[in-house]
């Protein structure tokens, strides 16, 4: 085992502390070329300025709206409709990702992404069985690890989950997640999902994926979350189903470190085109702009 307090101290020395420990444990190892670690670091910096401040990362009009909104029912059921397509049709998106993977390495991790959303849990090798799960535990998995060894639940998967709030509102199984019930601007954002996140160039889809993985660690889930907490507790509704978001907002709260290892050894491992990088980054990005915008446009009408 390595020891960590080496790493760190490499780290230091060589001026690697913006790199994660994985990154920084393969360079010292000679996995990683330390050369290339400057030119990463002047990537990240341009990522950070050209991509990472994307309008729908640092300020998305409709849930910054949401967390604090007085809702009603009209517009709580529109959002429920066009997220309920948007979940379903990722699901197109991410097999598409899983088929054009060009390493087994690649199609493992998609695997992992669409076996979870369609009801396979994750096991943690690191935890102590021993100790006593919670029941959402029980039910939904760990919040990180891998499918390998998960069991499969009908219940966890992220549709149904997102289909038991769809009918405590009184909107049937068959009226959400078709391509028929999408918003224009919610059809582009899955088209834009297919197209790009799911693409068979593999610079196109590892850039796309970034953005989009950022963009869902970057805390609307907590936005959403603070607001059905809101309208629960002005009506008083202690059963309304919130699973989906907020099981949604602890896994995404720890795979933004794992995002940004994976960019790295993406840099690490091949030459990158970082112009092409930023510009398919934000192409996505603005494929989740408008579905937010769609949303936010429809939420003003209702009102």
């Amino acid at each position: 085992m390595r020891d960590n307090s080496v790493i760190e101290a490499y780290r230091k020395d060589h001026g690697l502390e913006q790199l994660t420990y994985h990154t920084v444990e393969e360079i010292q190892s000679g996995h990683f070329d330390l050369d290339k670690a400057q030119a990463f670091l002047a990537f990240q910096t341009r990522i950070n300025n050209e991509l990472l401040n994307h309008k729908v990362i640092t300020a998305n009009p409709y849930t910054q709206w949401f967390c604090d909104a007085s809702l009603n029912d009209v517009q709580i059921k529109q959002l429920i409709v066009q997220f309920s397509v948007f979940s379903n049709q990722f699901l197109v998106a991410q097999l598409e990702k899983m088929l054009n993977a060009e390493t087994l390495e690649e199609m493992r991790a998609s695997k992992e992404i669409l076996a979870n959303e369609i009801g396979v849990v994750y096991k943690n090798p690191k935890r102590n069985r021993a100790t006593k799960l919670t029941q959402e535990e029980r039910d939904f998995g760990d919040i990180e690890g891998s499918i390998d060894g998960g069991a499969f639940h009908f219940k966890a998967a992220h549709f149904e989950l997102l289909s038991q709030l769809a009918d405590y509102f009184g909107i049937g199984f068959n009226q959400i997640g078709r391509r028929q019930f999408g918003s224009a601007k919610t059809l582009f954002f899955c088209d834009e999902l297919v197209r790009l996140y799911g693409s068979a160039s593999y610079a196109t889809s590892t850039a796309a994926s970034y953005a989009v993985e950022n963009w869902a660690a970057a805390g609307f889930w907590d936005e959403l979350v603070a607001g059905f907490n809101n309208y629960r507790q002005t009506r008083d509704l202690k059963d309304l189903p919130l699973t989906f978001f907020t099981w949604h907002a602890k896994l995404e709260a720890n795979h933004a470190n794992h995002t940004q290892e994976e960019l790295e050894a993406y840099y690490f491992n091949n030459e990158v085109d970082e112009q092409h990088f930023i510009v398919s980054g934000n192409e996505m990005l603005d494929g989740v702009y408008a579905f937010w915008q769609g949303l936010d446009e429809e939420r003003k009408r209702i009102h």
